[in-house]
């Protein structure tokens, strides 16, 4: 299996460009996958420098209805014409951070490429997706408007990408809004990859509990995006396995 970081807050390098989100191509179960689109072109800018051809994916996925993971949907359609892109029916809803809205472009969300899941869904042999039933981890302001009025943000439109070849089984996420322990704990996959979502704690005895109960899972962590450059500093003191997955960065699992 073979992972490009194609978008992501950070970069190593400098003809590769960053920003607040995520974009993952994937080489697995002789399919090409691209999970995530950040939140805008960025992700394909990356990818022709990096030699990544995005009209070849075959399979497109956007793990839940925000900005920062399915901005960049106008341009993947218009370059890719025929990979379906799979997302949680609840992904087109209208989500807000505030008052600030957060979720996908409506103008896209009636694309007749859009294969809607609800729930765990096998696409093909070795590649599922899946989701969890807990309460989301730390909601914050975050939203979804129901007519005039807000609710918590559920996170019921959160989803999960799980690649089984032979024994191992790696599992990806975009921001694991759903808590990261209880998605790795509920898992329990031999690499996990994604954001944490602890960008906005304090590197203390929280964050070291939480550290500590993700090392005693036997699993290797690539993080990145919301999890935090200053978090995963602290995280490395806590978590044997652990190592950062910025923008251009490729791994070979």
């Amino acid at each position: 299996m073979r992972i490009i970081s194609l978008a992501e807050n950070t970069s190593r390098r400098d003809d590769i460009r960053s920003e607040h989100g995520l974009s993952l191509y994937i080489e697995a179960c002789g399919k090409k996958i691209l999970f995530d689109m950040g939140q805008s072109d960025i992700f394909y800018d990356n990818a022709l420098a990096l030699g990544v051809d995005i009209s070849s994916v075959d399979i497109a996925i956007i793990s839940h209805g925000h900005y920062d993971h399915g901005g960049g949907l106008k341009r993947f359609l218009e370059i890719n014409g025929s990979a379906p892109i799979y997302i949680r029916r609840t992904a087109t809803l209208p989500y807000y951070n505030g008052e600030r809205y957060i979720g996908l472009d409506p103008t896209l969300t009636d694309c007749d490429r859009l294969i809607f899941t609800d729930g765990e869904l096998s696409v093909c042999e070795g590649i599922r997706l899946v989701s969890i039933d807990s309460a989301p981890d730390d909601v914050g302001e975050m939203k979804l408007r129901v007519g005039d009025r807000f609710i918590p943000d559920s996170f019921n439109h959160e989803q999960y990408l799980l690649i089984e070849e032979g024994e191992r089984r790696t599992l990806i996420s975009g921001c694991s809004h759903k808590g990261i322990i209880a998605i790795a704990e509920h898992f329990k996959p031999n690499v996990l990859i994604g954001g944490f979502h602890f960008m906005n704690m304090e590197t203390g005895d929280e964050l070291k509990e939480r550290a500590e109960r993700l090392d005693a899972i036997d699993c290797d962590y690539y993080t990145c995006h919301c999890t935090g450059v200053l978090q995963y500093e602290y995280l490395t003191k806590y978590i044997k396995r652990i190592k950062y997955l910025s923008a251009g960065d490729s791994i070979e699992i």
